[in-house]
Order: C-alpha cells, then structure tokens, then sequence
C-alpha cells in the first residue's frame, strides 16, 4: 500500500474504485491539515481510535461549523466547502478518509418548458 508522510502524520491509500477513494491517516497529537475543499467529491471522516475536530467553512452562512469526532463517529463534508482537521488531543488519531462523487439528479437549470414543433 502506498503510504506517505505528512506534516500532521501519515496517510495511506487503501481502496479506489470508480468514484469512492478510501484512505488511512494517522495525526500525530496537535497535528492539523491545510484548509482546503474538494471541487466535485464529498469528504468524510470515520475515527478508529482518538478524537479529531473538523471545522467547516459552511458557505450558505458566516458560520464555521467545528464538530468534535470520537472513535466509532464520522462526518460528511459537502463539495465545495472549505474544511480542515485538527487533532486536539494527546494522542495520535487514526482515521479513514472516504471520497465519493454523487450525482445529483436535481441539477438541471430549465430555460423553458419544451414541446412540440406542431404548436
């Protein structure tokens, strides 16, 4: 498996299939992640052993979401939003990141109605 070496630990890829990644991290104590977003893939973090804060630059509103993961809990990151990780704690923290894109069936922008040329 393909590991490397972060500032804040390690991380290693685990599984890649069409649209889902999954990756391994381990955060050294007090380590932390660039802020940063995923244009198109949602980001979610799933705890093994220690605690990881994620904070979340929402942007529908001026909030700065942070939630406190312990093992055994995940959050989701939508697309597009600024996020980083933190591990506030003592201890190193080891984590699974999942990737996925989704499709989203609503995303079609009507200009009109349609209908026939016998009109």
């Amino acid at each position: 498996m393909n590991i490397q070496g972060k500032v804040w630990g390690l991380t290693q890829h685990l599984f890649a299939h069409n649209d889902v990644s999954i990756h391994r991290v381990e955060i050294k104590a007090g380590g932390f992640c660039s802020k940063h977003k995923h244009e198109h893939k949602w980001n979610a973090f799933f705890i093994e052993s220690g605690e990881l804060e994620v904070a979340v630059w929402k942007n529908d509103y001026d909030l700065t979401d942070k939630t406190l993961l312990k093992a055994g809990e995940i959050t989701k990151v939508p697309p597009g939003e600024f996020h980083k990780f933190h591990n506030t704690s003592t201890n190193t923290c080891i984590a699974y990141e999942i990737y996925w894109s989704q499709l989203d069936e609503g995303d079609i922008v009507r200009v009109d109605v349609g209908g026939t040329s016998e009109q």
